[in-house]
């Protein structure tokens, strides 16, 4: 019975199923963000507005977060996302490491997150919940190989919004959000690219 109470479980169910689960998770962010107005208005810049008090400027490794970014070398990337869903690992010089969700299907990060939950400080999932691991424990492991193509870094000084922290209660949730905002490729695109880097 654990086995079916899983994160990737949710994706062996009916199309309609995971389409009412999608509109939970953009219900669920627009009670986070009391101002979203529309479902339809999806832009980084409107799901950051509002909400002051639940965003912050400090990096938790281990959490899960949401922010708005410009990458510093755009203009030579092939894509890259402006709203990631990230979780930051590692903190270095004017930055930070994190594994970018967006950057895979909504199947694989289900199923990379259901791995990652292994590394939780606490026994449930609550506010006080990290993910206590560093690349070098999950990289060249194939059960974490989904991993490869979101490993990102980020500069602070690119960073155009505060960082809204999303509680482990959520996580689940969050990953359902199609908010991944794709400059340069589709987001269709992006995922087969990351397949092909996962298979090797």
């Amino acid at each position: 019975m654990a086995a079916q109470s899983t994160l990737a479980k949710i994706f062996e169910k009916h199309p309609y199923e995971l389409s009412q689960l999608r509109n939970k998770s953009v219900a669920w962010f627009q009670s986070q963000l009391r101002d979203l107005r529309t479902v339809s208005t999806r832009t980084p810049q409107a799901l950051m507005r509002g909400d002051q008090e639940s965003k912050g400027t400090r990096i938790l490794p281990g959490t899960m977060i949401m922010y708005v970014y410009d990458p510093k070398h755009k203009d030579t990337l092939p894509y890259y996302d402006q709203f990631p869903l990230g979780l930051p690992f590692k903190l270095v010089p004017g930055g930070f490491y994190s594994l970018n969700l967006h950057y895979l299907p909504y199947n694989l990060r289900a199923l990379l997150l259901d791995r990652l939950i292994q590394f939780k400080t606490t026994p449930g999932l609550d506010e006080k919940t990290r993910l206590k691991f560093s690349w070098q424990l999950i990289d060249g492991v194939s059960k974490f190989a989904a991993a490869k193509p979101c490993v990102k870094h980020y500069l602070y000084d690119h960073v155009r919004s505060p960082f809204k922290a999303i509680n482990a209660q959520d996580w689940a949730t969050a990953i359902m959000l199609p908010v991944e905002q794709f400059s340069g490729a589709t987001p269709q695109e992006v995922w087969r690219d990351s397949v092909k880097i996962i298979r090797g």
